[in-house]
């Protein structure tokens, strides 16, 4: 009797995997809706509490009225936000560049140049006047839609950069501390401050993820913004040496990041000296225009040792706004102690000390620090960690109070009672 010997065994074909199919529109923008949905809210929503606090105290106190639309005046409160610097940013924007040294006749104190537009960056009117053309807006309307939209760019990057070192919550409430600051009066205003702050947090976002061209690209524009862009490239470049010492990177990125990355602020001063025949004209026309020249931090120690005994007889007294400067300038240092136990990325503790540094080493209306520290936005880092221990009650009774109080000491006190 024959058996039947049974076929070689045969196994099921593997199943099919299909490739992940792409997002819908609509899917990428709920992802999007998700994850810039709490950062926006938290950051509008502090804004504009201060801001309509900041509304009312102008339009209480009515100081605006009769004043030049240059120096803090205008028709309606909400003028005074292109007043000082924004007026001239406004001039740039609607008729250009003049840049010139010209003597003041007869001048023999301190200011003995004529100002002018020079002395501001391009990267901003520039902008201003895209959406003047593209929109119709007029120069005040058109820099206060891209200080508006470049604020919630900026807390985007905040968010990004202290997410990656304490967590999501610390990023929302660094978000938030940014917009309470003592300076976050000219956030939504036309300066350009909240312009370079999303450039600086996003270039340092990008050194933190090796994303090394972004990063050069970045720092160039900001160059285009605000000359303390020579902090930003420093530490950009601080930091590439690192990446490429400690073999965590190849040489080319890097390299191409740091060559890219000074030729912003770099073309700019040039173009300025070239146009007025002295290639350290940008810095001739800052001291003898402005009274603002790098004195190794004589001024800010004669403000410092002064202010506390309630002397106020220096050059370029604010007393309210040089009380709340002195304040910022003595918190920073604690705030870079707290940062640096962190052990953030070395991007972030070369941008914020040498910007530090730069300011306390430079004369200037003192004032004005809390303005021009505003782009540390490391310094929140330390701060949000600790607080996101809190509950969403006593999250919303800190910041939520600081917001309220911000229409003042932020805003009425920067734009009315000081010089922006």
């Amino acid at each position: 009797m024959t058996t039947a010997q049974a076929g070689p065994a045969t196994s099921a074909p593997p199943p099919r995997v299909l490739p992940p199919s792409a997002p819908s529109p609509r899917g990428r923008l709920r992802r999007a809706a998700a994850r810039c949905g709490p950062v926006f809210a938290v950051y509008g929503v502090l804004k504009l509490v201060g801001f309509a606090v900041f509304m009312f105290l102008l339009d209480s106190a009515g100081d605006f009225r009769g004043k030049h639309p240059r120096f803090g005046g205008g028709a309606h409160p909400w003028d005074v936000l292109g007043s000082w610097d924004g007026w001239w940013y406004q001039q740039i924007a609607l008729h250009g560049y003049d840049p010139a040294l010209e003597p003041v006749p007869g001048a023999t104190g301190l200011i003995t140049l004529k100002g002018n537009s020079a002395a501001f960056f391009p990267l901003y009117p520039a902008l201003m006047r895209m959406v003047m053309e593209v929109t119709g807006l007029g120069p005040y309307g058109a820099g206060m839609t891209v200080s508006v939209v470049c604020s919630f760019v900026a807390a985007l990057g905040i968010h990004a950069v202290t997410t990656r070192l304490g967590g999501h919550r610390a990023g929302l409430i660094a978000v938030g501390l940014w917009a309470v600051w003592p300076g976050s009066g000219a956030e939504w205003a036309v300066y350009s401050e909240s312009l370079y702050t999303a450039l600086a947090a996003w270039a340092c976002w990008a050194v933190m993820t090796r994303h090394w061209l972004t990063a050069g690209v970045l720092t160039f524009t900001a160059g285009l913004a605000r000359p303390t862009a020579v902090t930003l490239v420093a530490a950009l470049a601080v930091a590439a040496l690192l990446a490429v010492r400690q073999r965590r990177e190849g040489f080319g990125r890097p390299l191409a990041a740091v060559v890219i990355a000074p030729l912003g602020v770099a073309g700019y001063l040039g173009w300025v000296g070239y146009r007025m025949g002295d290639w350290g004209g940008y810095n001739k026309l800052q001291d003898g225009a402005w009274g603002h020249r790098f004195d190794y931090g004589r001024h800010t120690v004669d403000v410092l040792t002064s202010v506390p005994v309630g002397h106020f007889d220096y050059l370029f007294a604010m007393p309210m706004e040089d009380m709340i400067g002195v304040g910022v300038v003595l918190l920073v240092p604690v705030l870079t102690v707290l940062l640096v136990r962190l052990r953030p990325p070395v991007v972030l503790v070369v941008h914020t000390v040498l910007s530090y540094l730069m300011v306390m080493a430079t004369q200037q209306y003192f004032g004005n620090v809390s303005r021009y520290l505003l782009p540390l936005f490391p310094l929140f880092v330390p701060l949000a960690v600790a607080m996101s221990r809190l509950g969403r009650p006593s999250l919303a009774a800190v910041l939520g109070t600081a917001a309220l109080a911000s229409g003042s000491y932020a805003g009425y006190v920067l734009f009315e009672l000081g010089v922006p």
